[in-house]
């Protein structure tokens, strides 16, 4: 049973959507003001948020706000009486999944509601279903495969080595990796490769990927990591 919070200081509308709601098989819970909202919502793990405009305290464009740049991504649908087409595209824009006018057919709601969490199993049903050969970590998406990195959505050129190092330390963020290690994960012939040549290529590599911003990290004396 998928859980929706609504989140409505208008009782009398909270209740109406919840009655409707609850009879096509959800479970609802009710909130009558923005005051910790956001951790409610991030505590209660939610399938679904029905979000009014205008709450006490902390308003629906500022909670959508927060969540989305915590990287939560609940599926939002806004409420308002405003009907100005600025403030639709504001919802939409901070991440709003959709957005419906007051007043409105209880229905209609709920209609929506079905449409949007219908899309995301969908969604989640095909990812599962398909193996991926794609890593990513911060704003750094590679595909060891095909021998694509991506940084911020650009694509950048790497040499398979540089690939292959990028790809080691992306598996364990945080880890702190050897010259050694990184030599003997990335050489899979006999070639001779020493400490300097490892180096050589962290430079080249933390350029490409953004300079003193990158995402590699040297632990002198010891060795390099994903930060």
């Amino acid at each position: 049973m998928s859980l929706v919070y609504i989140i409505e200081d208008e009782i009398k509308i909270a209740e109406i959507l919840s009655d409707y709601l609850i009879k096509y098989g959800y479970d609802v819970q009710l909130f009558h003001s923005g005051e910790n909202a956001v951790t409610e919502i991030v505590k209660g793990n939610p399938d679904l948020v029905i979000l009014d405009v205008m709450l006490p305290a902390v308003g629906g464009f500022e909670i959508c706000h927060q969540l989305r740049a915590m990287d939560n991504e609940v599926p939002i649908i806004m409420l308002t009486a405003r009907v100005d087409e600025s403030d639709r595209l504001e919802g939409l824009n901070i991440g709003a999944d959709d957005y419906v006018c007051k007043p409105f057919l209880p229905n209609e709601v709920v209609a929506r509601v079905n449409a949007i969490l219908r899309r995301i199993k969908k969604s989640q049903a095909s990812a599962s279903n398909e193996p991926t050969t794609l890593i990513s970590y911060r704003n750094i998406t590679i595909d060891i495969e095909k021998y694509l990195c991506f940084v911020s959505g650009v694509e950048i050129e790497l040499t398979s080595v540089e690939l292959k190092l990028l790809h080691t330390m992306m598996t364990r963020p945080k880890r702190i990796f050897s010259r050694e290690v990184l030599m003997d994960m990335c050489y899979d012939d006999d070639r001779v490769v020493n400490d300097r040549t490892i180096d050589s290529h962290m430079r080249n590599l933390r350029k490409k990927l953004g300079g003193s911003d990158s995402v590699i990290q040297t632990v002198y004396g010891v060795g390099y990591k994903c930060e």
